[in-house]
């Protein structure tokens, strides 16, 4: 037994032995191996050549068809600058807002990594970049600009090497010669030229806080586009400044109150869609994060959904409706497809060269009555009125908040019927008290709610007067809830982009519609066949009945400062808007500038396209009315009847007089052939 057991400890001591030298081993090569890596990484950062700076080229933005819009190309304007030519304040508000700790890091901050981490753990949010001067060249210049680990660390590493490489003035010089400060300006000195007109080295503090702020977001802090953005973070700049000790509390105070003059932008040539070209960079960086830098020099292809024979047909259509116009008068397009979403054409004012604002998302214009259709398909979906339903035109009080309020509401140029109308003939004449009694009755809330499901986002009160568009909506928002009337009750998504892909063809994003049922068919189908009204006789757009050559619907708007026409085809929903920028007050004959502009444009768009009718989708019904009572009509009814479109189960179901006829044959004889067209009627509504 004793035999056993010892036998057994001997055979456990020998395997313990040689588990023992097999981990020594194991140590030993691990620590070879790790020594080794180490030695090839130093090596590799002392002595590898560092690859040739990355080429620029041209990113491509196309249309629908291929055509090129607009051609993006990086580092046109790139003049170098030795680092004594350049502002000293300039340097010290980049490296204060930038890299504190750049003078003393060996290409990777560590110690500053740890601090962002923890002040981005703290807030569970990015709050703090960690990238050092070196790091941002090294990316700069030898990498793309793709979010990966496997990019962060050639980051590092190329950090490293160029820290290895230059000394940190030439670093630094070698930064601000290729950092990007927007509208194509790389380097201070290009930057400090463009946008101050004079060389780096006479920047002031002010002016040098403003530019050092700008590469951390080129199109959002840039003077020209965002100036209060600009101004916030020029602020922060200086602040960042006197906590590093690079400038006085006084000096900071100074800069701040200065008025820093910069200089407007150099006129750009001539090119196609200009407004589009930017919007679409606009999106490229903000909603689908492509860094700004690769947008202007990585060499993408951009595929868009805009047409550029469409595109000439809006801009040529704007510049004759404005002819003879006051310089000052401006306009927006913008003509989007209803069946997918897509943007056909955009302007966004009269000349970009003078300004570049994009009146399309201006939220600050009241639609006016070319609201009203939201409110008529509210009121028609909640079966509140319908085609027949009447009221009695002529100025009205109307009670609302617990009868404690009034509202006022009147006809423009003081007209009214003073007698009952219908839901067409209000429509055509725009009836401002019609709609006001339609908006009473199906609760403004439930029109705030049918705005929302047709894509508008802009604030809205519940109150009577939103019946006339008193609150501010965009032509981008109103063309959008336009086409879902368009595209029989569909909204689909706002899309611009289809498609974006790196120089060597690798799709980056790829567009995909999304389309949503929010309207039933046949609510969508009534609405169009009642704005269809707007051209024909009475109606606000009868002038330019003429210059279209297919069914159209639609609507206009006039306020105080502002005029709009919204209307639509199956294939092209368009939303015209004319007006001054401050709010000055429009003449009679600038408001009439809208309507022509429209209908140029749509019968040139589509010029290609054979003329095509709304289909009617089932749980539509008509039936011959009365126009005077809103009843079916009858032989007995005084005047003729009309067919009028309405939702199954909402049109009327009792007549203005007995069916049939009601006086004796020989009093009416001279009446005859109309009884006999009535016996046909009557034949075919009871069948």
């Amino acid at each position: 037994m004793m035999d056993r057991r010892t036998d057994k400890n001997a055979k456990s001591e020998r395997a313990s032995a040689k588990w023992s030298k097999l981990r020594r081993r194991i140590g030993w090569m691990t620590l070879l191996a790790l020594i080794s890596l180490a030695c090839a990484g130093y090596l590799l950062l002392k002595y590898a050549p560092l690859p040739a700076g990355a080429t620029m080229q041209s990113t491509r933005i196309l249309d629908a068809n291929g055509q090129t819009i607009a051609s993006l190309k990086g580092g046109v304007n790139r003049p170098t600058a030795k680092l004594a030519d350049i502002s000293p304040w300039l340097i010290k508000a980049t490296l204060a807002v930038e890299d504190r700790r750049f003078y003393e890091h060996a290409g990777v901050d560590w110690r500053g990594l740890a601090r962002a981490a923890w002040v981005d753990l703290r807030h569970m949010a990015k709050e703090q970049g960690a990238s050092t001067l070196t790091q941002q060249l090294a990316r700069n210049l030898y990498l793309s600009h793709e979010r990966t680990w496997t990019r962060k660390l050639k980051e590092a590493w190329y950090a490293g090497r160029l820290e290895q490489s230059f000394s940190k003035d030439e670093i630094l010089e070698l930064y601000l010669n290729q950092i990007y400060y927007g509208h194509g300006a790389y380097g201070a000195e290009a930057a400090s030229r463009l946008y101050f007109n004079k060389p780096a080295k006479e920047l002031t503090i002010a002016e040098s806080a403003l530019l050092a702020g700008i590469p951390k977001g080129p199109r959002y802090y840039s003077p020209h586009l965002n100036p209060k953005s600009s101004r916030a973070r020029q602020r922060k700049v200086l602040q960042a400044m006197r906590e590093t000790g690079q400038i006085t509390k006084l000096q900071a105070e100074r800069a701040a109150r200065e008025n820093v003059k910069v200089r407007a932008l150099p006129e750009e040539e001539e090119r196609a869609a200009p407004y589009f070209a930017e919007y679409v960079k606009k999106i490229a960086v903000e909603r689908l994060g492509i860094d700004e830098r690769l947008m202007n020099e990585g060499g993408l292809t951009i595929r868009t959904t805009l047409d550029l024979r469409v595109q000439r047909a809006a801009e040529a259509a704007v510049k004759k409706g404005l002819k003879g116009a006051a310089e000052e008068l401006q306009t927006a397009l913008i003509a989007v497809d209803p069946r997918n979403g897509y943007i056909k054409a955009m302007v966004g004012g009269r000349n970009f060269r003078v300004n570049q604002y994009n009146r399309v998302f201006a939220s600050s214009r009241q639609p006016g009555s070319s609201f009203k259709p939201i409110v008529y398909a509210a009121a028609l979906e909640n079966r509140t009125i319908t085609a027949a339903t009447r009221f009695r035109s002529e100025p009205t009080l109307f009670y609302f908040d617990g009868a404690r309020q009034i509202y006022r509401p009147s006809n423009y140029n003081g007209r009214y019927f003073h007698e009952e109308i219908g839901l067409r003939q209000a429509i055509a004449a725009s009836d401002n008290i019609y709609a006001v009694h339609t908006i009473m009755q199906a609760g403004p809330e439930n029109v705030i709610a049918m705005a929302r499901k047709l894509g508008i986002a802009s604030p809205l009160k519940a109150v009577p007067s939103l019946a006339l568009g008193t609150f501010p909506v965009s032509p981008f928002e109103m063309a959008y809830a336009f086409s879902v009337f368009a595209g029989g009750g569909i909204r689909a998504e706002p899309i611009a982009i289809t498609l974006v892909q790196d120089r060597r063809g690798k799709i980056l994003y790829e567009s995909h519609p999304r389309r949503e049922q929010v309207l039933e068919p046949a609510l969508a189908y009534v609405t169009t066949h009642l704005l269809k009204s707007v051209f024909e006789r009475g109606g606000t757009a009868r002038r330019v009945s003429k210059m279209l050559n297919r069914p159209v619907a639609g609507k206009s708007g006039t306020t105080d400062s502002d005029a709009w026409f919204v209307g639509y085809t199956p294939e092209l929903t368009t939303a015209v808007w004319v007006g001054y920028d401050r709010g000055r007050s429009i003449t009679s004959g600038e408001a009439h500038r809208a309507a022509p502009i429209f209908a140029q444009f749509t019968e040139e768009a589509l010029t290609d396209t054979p003329p095509k009718g709304f289909p009617m989708p089932e749980g539509v019904v008509h039936a011959y009315i009365d126009p005077s009572s809103g009843l079916l009509a009858s032989p007995a009814c005084p005047g003729e009847g009309t067919v009028e479109v309405f939702l199954q189960g909402t049109e009327p179901a009792r007549a203005c007089g007995p069916l049939g006829p009601v006086v004796e044959p020989e009093t009416r004889r001279s009446e005859q052939p109309n009884r006999h067209w009535w016996k046909k009627l009557r034949k075919w509504w009871r069948s």
